[in-house]
């Protein structure tokens, strides 16, 4: 049964704050990996092959991701959401620490890029353990008729999270000297997630575990190897919440990182015209996320998901062009439609994603789908986007890979069912009869 409307809000203003700072930590990196290591983490190395090996380090925590699916979605549905919850956030804060604190290529020579990128793989770890459990949180506490909107606040907290680190990272690149900001000032911002993640703890420490994991617990119904079930009992619904996450990942790295490269190295703008542009688009997906999820409680999720897809694909190819005339005013309205398209798939995909697996292995199922697609999406789509300008020296290759990965999600779209009706605390095995002795099947 779902909690009152008391510790839903809780419940949802938790994984939306801890989200966030998971996020915050996550595109601090990303951030950085464009604009301050390239410089600092691979000094020998041209300005073209030093932002790849830094965007490199970036894609570990793309594979890290998978992992931490897998090892916190099978404690997620062995011991529970809430506990695995405070066990991310705190891998992911002092991992973020800990790079805020690293010494430079020009210090302790080659050991600095490694122990970025082992740092980044920690990031990875937690933020692959944390969207399911935030997501499964809000999704199964709440009315069931508002799961849309109730699993769409985790996924605020991508664009709470790209706010806060842009944000910051714009105003302290405003505030000091490019040889201060290299030096020191980008350091703060990592810094500071060791004070914010004390904030998130004590909000996590407060809620109550989800009513439908304590109800197959109370049965003792509890998977013993959830991940070999999922494989076992649901691959098209992995298939399915797979593709479903390609394109989506694709189209925003592009948006949101890809951008930066373009905008700092073809156009030679300087970086606060890319940084503002996107930042303004992520604050107006704080509004829209929601209300995309909202939509989807009342449409359905494929609907509104889809409208995204078409919308993305088509206006990818106005894209380039608007950044081409290095116009800000022209360069911000290609990347708010950009992330306005984004919000509408972004905003029902936590409900759809989770809606497709049981409650007994929903913390796995969801977690397996939508981090394993992160490799092929997010990780490469920055990488391949590079590597394909230089080699056809024109953004249409660019726009071409987007819209092929979009009619991949396309196709997870149409293999999957409509999930919004779908019951989700429905448990087979818990409405089952107790077996007779020599019974073979369930009406034997």
């Amino acid at each position: 049964m779902p909690g009152s409307k008391q510790q839903t809000r809780r419940v949802i203003l938790a994984s939306l704050i801890g989200t966030s700072l998971e996020w915050y930590d996550f595109f601090l990196y990303t951030t950085a990996a464009t604009l301050v290591f390239p410089a600092l983490f691979f000094p020998s190395l041209d300005p073209l092959n030093a932002t790849l090996a830094s965007l490199t380090t970036n894609a570990v925590a793309f594979v890290a991701r998978p992992l931490g699916g897998v090892v916190f979605g099978h404690f997620g549905d062995r011991a529970g959401r809430k506990t695995v919850l405070v066990v991310t956030l705190l891998v992911m804060g002092v991992s973020t620490f800990l790079i805020g604190v690293l010494p430079g290529y020009a210090s302790v020579g080659v050991l600095a890029p490694v122990l970025l990128a082992v740092l980044r793989f920690a990031q990875g770890l937690g933020l692959g353990g944390e969207w399911g459990g935030a997501v499964l949180m809000s999704l199964e506490h709440g009315d069931g008729r508002r799961r849309g909107f109730n699993a769409s606040w985790p996924q605020v907290g991508v664009p709470a999270g790209y706010v806060l680190a842009t944000g910051l990272l714009t105003i302290l690149s405003f505030t000091m000297s490019d040889a201060e900001f290299l030096s020191w000032g980008w350091r703060v911002p990592f810094l500071l997630s060791g004070v914010l993640v004390f904030l998130g703890l004590w909000v996590r420490l407060r809620v109550s575990e989800s009513p439908l994991f304590a109800e197959v617990e109370q049965h003792g119904a509890k998977a013993k190897m959830p991940l070999v079930e999922v494989l076992r009992t649901h691959p098209r619904a992995l298939l399915s919440a797979f593709t479903a996450r390609i394109g989506v990942d694709v189209a925003f790295y592009t948006f949101t990182a890809y951008i930066i490269v373009y905008l700092t190295t073809q156009l030679e703008l300087d970086r606060s015209v890319a940084l503002n542009a996107v930042l303004i688009g992520s604050a107006l997906q704080l509004v829209l996320i929601p209300l995309f999820g909202a939509l989807s409680d009342r449409v359905g999720r494929r609907p509104v998901y889809l409208a995204g897809v078409v919308g993305a694909a088509v206006w990818v190819f106005a894209f380039f062009p608007l950044l081409d005339s290095k116009s800000f005013p022209l360069i911000a309205l290609a990347a708010v439609v950009a992330l306005v398209t984004h919000a509408a798939m972004y905003g029902p995909q936590a409900a759809f994603i989770a809606e497709l697996f049981s409650t007994r292995l929903r913390y796995s199922g969801a977690s397996m789908g939508y981090q394993v697609a992160g490799i092929v999406g997010g990780a490469l789509a920055p990488i391949i986007a590079v590597q394909l300008f230089q080699m056809y020296e024109t953004t249409v290759a660019v726009s071409v890979y987007v819209v092929v990965a979009l009619a991949i999600t396309a196709v997870g779209l149409a293999i999957a069912p409509e999930t919004r009706d779908v019951d989700i605390a429905a448990e087979p095995e818990l409405a089952a009869p107790p077996r007779l002795p020599g019974q073979v099947g369930p009406f034997a």
